[in-house]
């Protein structure tokens, strides 16, 4: 009898990490600023999935450059990993997130104008509902550049519009 159990307990623990949870996907526009060295627009977009606390997602952003104060343009091309409260929580979902990437700035007249090597990011934000899948994101980030960037560290803020499927 004890034997029938033992063999049953690993067909249980099976049927649990194969029957599938409660997932959901997003897409987010959005428009800010990056503030290092100086203030300028950013634009870009986000497409995520996520579990009931864990989500991923890809990140494109793009800022302008301000040639006057020596502020480059700079495009990220961002994979993050997020935690977040399973349930919105007064019509707020808040998140955590720490990714890596590839980076590029440019600054057009300078000698070096252009470069290319890896970021990593870490931020926070919350998705706020409007009305059924549609809501609003708020996020600020703090990008870790290596290689020979001309500033090590970016901040961003930026608000879009995010809709859940």
């Amino acid at each position: 009898m004890r034997f029938r159990y033992l063999l049953f307990a690993p067909f249980v623990c099976l049927l649990l990490l194969v029957t599938p949870s409660q997932a959901s996907a997003d897409i987010t526009g959005f428009l800010g600023i990056t503030t290092t060295p100086a203030n300028r627009p950013a634009k870009g977009f986000a497409i995520g999935a996520g579990l009931v606390i864990v989500g991923f997602e890809f990140e494109y952003a793009s800022t302008s450059d301000d040639v006057l104060v020596l502020a480059p343009s700079l495009r990220t091309f961002m994979f993050n990993g997020l935690l977040q409260t399973p349930v919105p929580i007064a019509g707020m979902q808040l998140y955590g997130t720490l990714g890596g990437g590839v980076y590029r700035e440019t600054l057009d007249g300078a000698i070096d104008p252009t470069r290319t090597n890896v970021g990593i990011n870490v931020g926070g934000g919350a998705k706020v509902s409007v009305a059924g899948p549609l809501r609003l994101r708020f996020d600020y980030r703090v990008f870790t550049l290596k290689g020979s960037p001309r500033h090590d560290h970016v901040q961003r803020f930026y608000a879009g519009i995010n809709l859940k499927f």
